[in-house]
């Protein structure tokens, strides 16, 4: 396959809503543009880009998935990314590995959720931000309410490049504002002349925001009230670039109409690698810019993993710069690992076609590499280079995952690890208060996926259920206590005696044991052996199978004998002691309590701050951030595991949160009382 220059590349990441035709649109541009030699349907399951078997069965694309395009002597690479919120995760992390980042929305739609939440992934971000306005043909569509929504909403200011000529069933092509010509079927052919109008406002408007993103052209624009067609064009790429300009295109992804006028559009007015060459990195640690070209340091990127059962592990990346050959070593700096660049491919969907190389400012997919992980840096065994890291959304959804047969327990692991490797945002962590595996994510869907990839792709059923809360015990109040362990059957006997005085600490403290035995009553050689039976006895808890945490307990007294006391007699007389003077020290629990950011529309604060309430939380403070509120809240996390699903149901999909651990408080006496019977009831059983 041809090798194509920097700057005839093209990098698009598709993000929107689901149901806004992200990948119709993907698939209409891969057949006009014959990389495809038909045109595949969602529900017909035969799309290019969603080939997962799990995507099929539901209709919807449920990862992120690549594919590429030749046109016009320029190379399009388009990543198409799920427009469902529990799948956020591949949209965050392939941000960095594009120049452009295209809002495809519903001109049917208005402004839907998951508009909302990809226009606010991208704040912020050092990406072009461009508007795709698809859907033109159904009915009730409005260019220029859709673009109106977004501009009211957000601080994204689309100025129009295309405009459409006519709309619903009417629609039949766009007019470029910058050539004056109209694109119909993918041919150019005169403004129809009920529409000059509107096309020269929209070109005023253009020129307008062009011309305040540099003084020079400021000046010319202003002078001449015109600026010459390629100083448009180079202005409007640095103004993409910036941030300060989103280019705003229509088209209809199902009927093919105004799709390859977008390609040309994309093709003439969207930067290339080669215009966006300098990108934030670090080196030795410290921030510092990088002029990225193909002949340079070498810097690439991993945005996305694939484990395919057949093939194994497919690891996309994005090359910045240098150019990454099959054969060469490079090193991971996140890892501290060396790898080596196998076999190599374009990808177009599930197909893939060999390469040799990946050259700056191409993606393409390495396969089996074995240390390398989803945002992972590539760069030469040399190298101080490493790029900017990514901050995740924190998990707002938890379950604890065990395999249905026994049998599995063992392959669980290995293949879950596979499986989580392919989003981010999914963990697996051993929780070692509770002994339980727990699995959390974004959401209920994203985490039903995994199951149904482990029982697709390895045939290994698991189940979900909601994990238990990690209570601690502790005290708040001194007391005494005394045992002796004194057992005679025969033989050689046990014999032990200590007495314990047991005080609160300071929370966050920890447990301290406190030797004051004098005169050998107890002697030395069995103090260890005392303080193991407490610590063994505080890991498994005393009231409710918790750890016990914050308190001293000091032995002070005690007796033994020559013969019958051990190692083993002691640390039962020290366990036992302690459980006795534990319950007269006015036990209590401690659950933990998490911080939120609750991000919501000001119109659902009421109904936000009252569920709070009911559910133990407290609210810390608020601020006002646009149209949305930013509420700062404590919670403890048993309240928090059904959260997800009330937000949503109470912003209508649009309120989320980012949360954070903070510290443990006491659990109220009802629900102390709940947890500890459930944990005597267990234990009874």
């Amino acid at each position: 396959m041809k090798e194509h220059e920097m700057k005839n590349i093209r990098n698009l990441l598709f993000i929107g809503a689901s149901g806004a035709g992200k990948t119709t649109l993907a698939e209409q541009i891969f057949y006009l543009t014959k990389a495809s030699n038909r045109l595949g349907r969602i529900e017909e399951g035969n799309t290019t880009m969603d080939f997962d078997p799990e995507e099929i069965a539901k209709g919807m694309s449920l990862g992120l998935a690549i594919g590429y395009t030749n046109y016009l002597e320029h190379k399009i690479n388009i990543l198409d990314a799920p427009g469902c919120p529990d799948f956020i995760g591949d949209a965050i992390v392939a941000l960095q590995a594009v120049e452009n980042a295209v809002i495809v929305a519903n001109a049917a739609g208005g402004y839907e959720v998951g508009l909302e939440l990809a226009l606010e992934q991208i704040e912020d971000r050092k990406t072009g931000i461009v508007i795709v306005v698809n859907r033109m043909d159904n009915e009730h569509s409005d260019y220029d309410k859709t673009l109106e929504l977004i501009a009211e909403n957000t601080d994204v200011k689309p100025v129009k490049i295309h405009i459409p000529i006519g709309k619903e069933s009417a629609f039949e092509g766009v007019v470029d504002v910058i050539k004056r010509k109209a694109i119909k079927g993918g041919m150019e052919t005169e403004v129809p002349s009920a529409m000059l109008d509107k096309m020269e406002e929209a070109r005023m408007h253009l020129m307008e925001a062009v011309a305040e993103t540099d003084e020079d052209l400021l000046n010319e624009y202003l002078e001449n009230m015109e600026l010459p067609e390629e100083k448009l064009i180079a202005g409007l790429k640095k103004g993409i670039l910036s941030g300060e300009i989103s280019p705003a295109f229509a088209c209809s992804a199902g009927t093919g109409e105004g799709v390859l006028a977008l390609l040309k559009g994309v093709i003439n007015y969207l930067p290339s690698p080669a215009e966006a060459n300098t990108i934030e990195v670090l080196s030795n640690n410290e921030k510092s810019s990088l002029i990225c070209n193909p002949e340079g340091d070498l810097l690439g990127y991993i945005f996305k993993l694939y484990a395919d059962p057949g093939m194994g592990d497919f690891a996309y990346v994005r090359m910045f710069s240098g150019a990454l050959k099959s054969g060469m070593e490079f090193y991971i700096p996140e890892k501290d690992a060396k790898d080596k660049a196998g076999t190599m491919y374009y990808m177009l969907g599930k197909n893939r076609n060999d390469c040799t190389e990946i050259a700056a400012g191409d993606i393409g997919a390495l396969l089996k590499l074995k240390n390398a992980k989803v945002m992972n840096s590539i760069t030469s065994t040399a190298s101080k280079l490493s790029l900017v890291p990514i901050e995740l959304p924190t998990p707002t959804t938890w379950q604890t995952l065990k395999a249905v047969n026994q049998s599995d327990e063992d392959k669980i692991g290995t293949v879950l690890q596979r499986v989580i490797a392919e989003d981010p945002t999914i963990r697996y962590e051993l929780n070692v208060e509770t002994h339980e595996n727990v699995l959390s994510g974004m959401g209920e869907q994203q985490l039903q996926l995994v199951l149904k990839k482990l029982k697709n792709r390895y045939k290994v059923d698991a189940i979900l259920k909601e994990p238990r809360i990690p209570y601690k015990e502790t005290i708040t109040a001194n007391s005494e206590a005394n045992y002796k362990h004194k057992k005679q059957s025969g033989g050689r006997g046990q014999y032990a005696d200590v007495y314990f005085r047991i005080k609160p600490t300071e929370r966050g403290e920890g447990f301290k044991f406190i030797n004051s035995i004098v005169g050998g009553v107890i002697p030395s050689n069995y103090i260890p052996a005392i303080e193991k039976g407490l610590w063994e006895t505080m890991e498994k808890g005393i009231i409710a199978g918790y750890p016990v945490v914050d308190i001293s307990v000091e032995v002070y007294y005690g007796s033994y004998h020559e013969v019958d006391s051990s190692e083993i007699a002691f640390k039962i007389a020290s366990s036992m002691a302690l459980k006795d003077g534990f319950k007269k020290a006015k036990p209590i629990l401690l659950e933990p309590i998490h911080e939120l950011i609750i991000i919501v529309p000001s119109e659902y604060m009421g109904d936000v701050m009252g569920d709070i309430s009911t559910r133990r939380g407290k609210i810390m403070g608020m601020e006002q951030r646009g149209k949305k509120q930013y509420l700062t809240a404590q919670m403890p996390l048993a309240e928090m595991y059904a959260y997800y699903p009330a937000l949503k149901s109470f912003t209508q999909g649009r309120g989320r949160f980012i949360q954070r651990f903070s510290h443990y408080e006491k659990v109220p006496e009802d629900i102390t009382q709940k947890v500890i019977a459930a944990w005597q009831d267990q234990t009874n059983e």
